[in-house]
């Protein structure tokens, strides 16, 4: 019989996931309005073949591109309304959505965490880019990879996905109710898993183990910290923490910059990562490799910016703290 200390625990569980699902329904539901009138309107198909030469690079279909574009612009879980209504038929293997997952995690959710980023100090010319063309380069090595070796080449078996729209508007709309209560509970069980790491230690456990990793990278201490609750949490937590960091001074401009842009590449491991094998995503994809992929991308950029002189420092790549801040009120005079 459950005590009412459990009853409690588990209200709360609930209460945070209906918290976090109807944030995520506030932007889900437009996208999938949005998408369902161009594909009415024959839009849908005419994007599609515009992102097949792309998507041919990284062995994806065509219809591929649009999911990506959805995650890009609003978040993991539009790309996955869009993956659920889109996958059926298409006859992905695990290698492709493994590709697409992956390329996903590196680049999604942009309006959001461009804008942290920012605040932060690391310019969008530089940002925004960098993100996109690596999680191209991500999705091309992986493909080649997954040809040559002939690895993940069955078939991918997806947790949930969306059911045909045929039958009309009514079964349509029908299937996505369906969709977003898979959402829920796949929201709801990862924040019961996420407790259920973080109350056993593994969360500890993994920063201890990436700090050496990071050092490796030529990421000072000073930001190594804050660099691994973004990886672990997610750049909301990590990125809130340096931009807190920055305004105090205490974390080096370049440290920040090469904070943000690992936590660009590698971000919410445990959390994301779980999200994406719900799709068909295989585990050595989704984590080992973009780790693998992270640490010389990273170990490259920083030897490439520890020789750029200051001044072209801050011009093209990041903004001063006192250049980034508003002006404030004026000061009165001393009596």
């Amino acid at each position: 019989m459950m005590t009412p200390r459990w009853i409690g625990s588990a209200g709360v569980v609930v209460l945070d996931a209906t918290r976090v699902s109807l944030t995520l329904f506030r932007i889900m539901v437009p996208v999938i309005l949005v998408v369902k009138v161009l594909d009415l309107l024959g839009v849908v198909g005419w994007i599609a073949s515009a992102f097949e030469p792309l998507m041919g690079l990284v062995g994806l279909p065509g219809d591929m591109g649009l999911v990506w574009a959805t995650a890009v612009l609003t978040n993991m879980y539009g790309g996955i309304v869009l993956f659920a209504s889109t996958a059926p038929g298409l006859g992905l293997t695990t290698a492709q959505v493994t590709v697409i997952a992956c390329m996903i995690l590196v680049a999604h959710s942009m309006p959001v965490e461009i804008a942290i980023a920012r605040k932060a100090g690391v310019r969008m010319r530089f940002m925004i880019p960098f993100r996109l063309l690596s999680a191209l380069l991500l999705g091309f090595l992986l493909h080649r990879l997954f040809c040559l070796g002939g690895f993940l080449d069955g078939p991918a078996r997806i947790l949930w996905e969306a059911s045909g729209s045929t039958g009309g508007l009514g079964a349509w709309g029908l299937s996505q109710l369906r969709n977003l209560a898979a959402i829920f509970l796949i929201v709801l069980g990862l924040i019961v898993l996420m407790r259920i790491l973080d109350a056993s230690g593994f969360t500890t456990v993994m920063n201890r183990a990436l700090k050496p990793l990071l050092t490796s990278m030529g990421i000072g201490g000073s930001a190594s910290t804050v660099t691994i609750l973004g990886m672990v949490l997610g750049i909301s937590y990590g990125g809130g923490l340096i931009i807190r960091a920055v305004s105090t001074g205490k974390v080096p401009p370049r440290d920040v910059f090469f904070s943000m842009s690992l936590m660009g590449l590698s971000h919410s491991i445990v959390e994301d990562s779980l999200l994406m094998m719900s799709l068909g995503a295989s585990l050595w994809g989704v984590l080992p490799a973009r780790l693998a992929f992270t640490w010389p991308v990273i170990a490259l950029l920083v030897t490439i910016v520890g020789r750029i002189p200051d001044g072209s420092f801050f011009r093209w790549l990041f903004v001063p703290p006192q250049a980034g801040r508003e002006p404030g009120p004026p000061e009165k005079p001393a009596p």
